[in-house]
């Protein structure tokens, strides 16, 4: 049996997330170079067999996966959504900051949004459902929670995917040692350029 596997990719930038603001339920369209660089994925994830391609709702997300050349294949999954933010959406960090000394997302969340619980459900949720696939799974999602997604696949609690960062258009796979799956790794993680063609599905190069 094929052990299942996770492509995820983050969206591409926007005006939001060039200027660092927290974007969860405002519908932010990619930016030109976030549209450039969407472009640039389809090849790199020619390298990969992918079985079945599932997307945010969020625009940004769904236009990603449009200029990747996986619109015909796209599935919208609410699940892939980023964390709702509440009454810091719109907000930098620094701005939180100022008003919040010493705020982490990772470990204080955000009024009005949602908890770490909530967030750690949704991605376990996700992963779940493509453990149960045995395929290899292209996800279209978000920075924050992609990186909930990271740490929840490799068994840690989702306040460390503080420790997980992810640029906009990068593509990391989630995958098994050694195909085993009780040994969940992660394969390759936060890749922007091209030297993913060059690695194959086992985390070796080809």
């Amino acid at each position: 049996m094929t052990t299942p596997q996770i492509l995820l990719i983050r969206h591409g930038q926007t005006e939001w997330s060039q200027t660092g603001q927290h974007t969860s339920r405002t519908e932010i369209p990619l930016n030109q170079e976030g549209r450039s660089a969407a472009r640039q994925l389809a090849e790199q994830l020619q390298a990969f067999p992918i079985s079945r391609v599932l997307s945010s709702p969020r625009v940004r997300s769904i236009q990603t996966c449009e200029f990747a050349g996986m619109a015909d294949r796209m599935e919208i999954d609410p699940d892939l959504t980023e964390w709702d933010y509440g009454s810091y959406e719109g907000q930098t960090s620094p701005e939180i900051l100022e008003a919040r000394p010493g705020w982490n997302l990772f470990t204080d969340g955000c009024p009005g949004g949602e908890t770490l619980e909530q967030i750690s459900d949704r991605a376990d949720r996700v992963i779940s459902r493509i453990s149960n696939d045995g395929e290899v799974t292209a996800v279209f999602t978000h920075g924050h929670f992609g990186r909930v997604i990271g740490a929840r696949w490799i068994g840690l609690a989702a306040t460390e995917g503080r420790r997980l960062l992810l640029d906009p258009a990068s593509i990391s796979l989630l995958g098994f040692e050694h195909g085993n799956p009780r040994t969940p790794v992660l394969v390759l993680w936060n890749a922007t350029d091209r030297c993913i063609t060059g690695r194959s599905l086992a985390g070796s190069p080809i």
